[in-house]
Parts: structure tokens; sequence; C-alpha cells
């Protein structure tokens, strides 16, 4: 019999299917909406206009100026479109960055909000919203901050660079090697994080093969939202503290952050949560931490925080700064520890097994 447990499952609708961007307008008429701001980051701003011009007189416009890490002044200049256009509810198209936009859009105004997600970020279908502001980046938890309806078009992701997909894949694994050994982990959020890892398993490989292949594309969008609804349903621990800290602080790119750092903090909590991390460990050999390290390695994934632009210096304010406030883990967070954690993932080392 399973331990005692909770588990609460979250709002949302999810459209699955190649096509279904056809479906963006009707959906915005299912929320009750007339009229949507259609965002996007300025490197998918032409998607953003495309989208927009098959809306009609459902757009309000675009806003093309969403950045990584969410920062509250772009929100800011955001906002204010969003009043000034007459927008009674945001559509995002992309990954994170303009994921996270709409979020903290929809969380001071409660605007509803509609994903076309592009890539494997798995943000889409959580209430947390990460925000950057003087150099630091902090969390909000909200049930405001989930989008109502997401569309998962693997169509679009047919042409995302195979770099960006293996980086934004890896990022999805992450939350679920962090949904295992989460405080409040119950059966059913294992199962998904265990059958999203296996899924961005199977299909990262075929990507990294054949960029164009659907069936791979569909597979790893399927992984990536179970992996972002466990995301949403648990806590987090010490790998999101640690990429928050790189993020806000050193203005670290996301998902790469995440591809690199799994590996190293999945080998730190691997002794104080090995049985929950086993079904995972499974998947990888048995050596969760070296497993995904080699599997990274295999398809051309990111490997050394030096190679995004740390320095060797900041490795020990790093590590300040993540042992502040830290996330509930498995294993006690020690400045030590991180600090040797973060220079094996600096210099690009596989990860130690102790």
């Amino acid at each position: 019999m399973p331990a005692p447990f909770i588990h609460a499952s979250t709002p949302g609708r999810v459209v699955f299917g190649p096509g279904t961007l056809a479906t963006v307008g009707d959906e915005i008429a299912r929320l009750g909406c007339r009229r949507a701001l259609v965002l996007s980051t300025d490197f998918q701003a032409p998607e953003a206009e495309r989208l927009a011009d098959m809306l009609g007189d459902m757009a309000a416009g675009t806003f093309t100026e969403a950045a990584m890490h969410t920062p509250v002044s772009v929100t800011e200049t955001a906002m204010a479109q969003f009043e000034d256009t007459g927008a009674d509810c945001v559509v995002a198209i992309g990954g994170g960055s303009t994921i996270g936009l709409g979020k903290a859009i929809a969380w001071r105004n409660d605007a509803p909000q509609l994903v076309v997600a592009t890539t494997y970020a798995g943000s889409e279908v959580t209430d947390i919203l990460g925000q950057t502001e003087n150099g630091r980046k902090t969390t909000v938890r909200d049930p405001r901050i989930r989008p109502e309806t997401v569309i998962y078009d693997p169509d679009l992701t047919l042409g995302l660079p195979v770099a960006m997909s293996v980086s934004s894949g890896l990022n999805a694994m992450a939350h679920a090697v962090e949904a295992l050994y989460a405080p409040d982990a119950n059966p059913v959020t294992s199962l998904m994080a265990v059958e999203g890892l296996r899924a961005l398993k199977s299909a990262l490989p075929k990507i990294v093969d054949a960029p164009d292949d659907p069936a791979a594309r569909g597979e790893a969008l399927y992984g990536s939202w179970l992996c972002g609804i466990v995301l949403g349903a648990v806590a987090m621990s010490l790998h999101h503290k640690l990429c928050h800290t790189l993020g806000g602080g050193f203005d670290m790119p996301h998902a790469e952050t995440h591809a690199i750092l799994i590996p190293h903090t999945a080998a730190y909590n691997a002794a104080a949560a090995g049985d929950r991390l086993a079904p995972a460990a499974a998947l990888f050999g048995g050596d969760l931490g070296g497993g995904l390290y080699d599997f990274a390695r295999s398809i051309g994934g990111p490997l050394s925080l030096s190679d995004l632009g740390l320095r060797q210096g900041d490795l020990t304010r790093a590590a300040d700064m993540a042992v502040e406030n830290p996330y509930e883990n498995p294993r006690e967070v020690t400045r030590d520890g991180i600090l040797a954690l973060l220079s094996r993932a600096h210099s690009g080392q596989r990860p130690a097994t102790t």
C-alpha cells in the first residue's frame, strides 16, 4: 500500500495534435474573450504576426519584446499595451520567456491566457511565475498564473533548431527528476514524471537524427507536457533553486542552465532519495546523474557552465546566494556541497556519484 498522500488535479484545457493552431480563435471564444494581445519574443515576432493576421479582428495587436527570466520592466511595458489596445486576454506563442510574460500579465490583471507552446519548456501548465528585478529572480505561485488553455501543435516545432530542442527537452526532464523527490510527491505525479522522462529520452535522439520527424516532435511535446504538469503539481527543490540563482543573479540562459545542472543535482540527491529516484535511474542505466550526463553528451547537449559565460570567480557568490533561504531538499544543502557541485558543472565534468 502506498504511503498516505494528497493529490490535487490541476485545472486547464489541453488541445493536442497536428494542425491545432487553427483552433486558437475558437479557444479564445471558448474563454469568453474577444480581443487577444498576442505575445512573443523578438525572435518569434513573425510567428506572432502571422497568428494575429489569422485571428483578424480577434487580435488586439502584438507585443514581441518578451525576454528571458521575465524582467518586471518588460511586463510593465506589456501591461500598458494591453490596456491601451483594449485587450481582454493574452495569447503567448513560443517558449518559456513568452509564457512567463503572459503569466506575469495575468497575475497582475487576471486576464485569461492561452498558450501556443513551440518548445518543450513545460511551464505552460504550471501556476509558477519566475520574474527578475534588480538582479534577483523570485518565484510566485498563484492559481491566476496558470494558463487556462494550452495548444500543442507538433507542426509548429518542426523548425525548432536541434540545439534548442535538446536544451529545452533536458530542461523539461529536470522538472520530472525533481518531482520524484519533492516533499509533496505522490504516486500520480511520480507516474507522470517517469513517463515524461521516458518519452523525452526516446524522442530527443530521434529529433537530433531527423529534426523534421513529426512523430518524434509529437512525442517530445507529450513528454514535456507531463513534465510540466508535475512541475506545477509539487514543490521544487535544489535544482530549481540553483537555476533561479544563476538565471536571476548572473543572467544565465534558462534552458541551457537547467540542462547542464540536472545531472549534477540528481547526483547530489541520489543517496538521500535513491528509492524515489530508482524508476528514473532505471531509464539511465542505474546511475541517474551519470546517465543523464552521458545522455546529454550523446545528443549534443550543453555540459559546461563556463561555455555559457559563467566565470570561475562567480562560483563562490553563486553558492552563497543558493544557500540563502534554500528550498526543501532530500539532502542537506551546504555551501561546500553546492560549491563542489557548481565547480564540476562549470568545468563540464561528469557528476560525482557520492
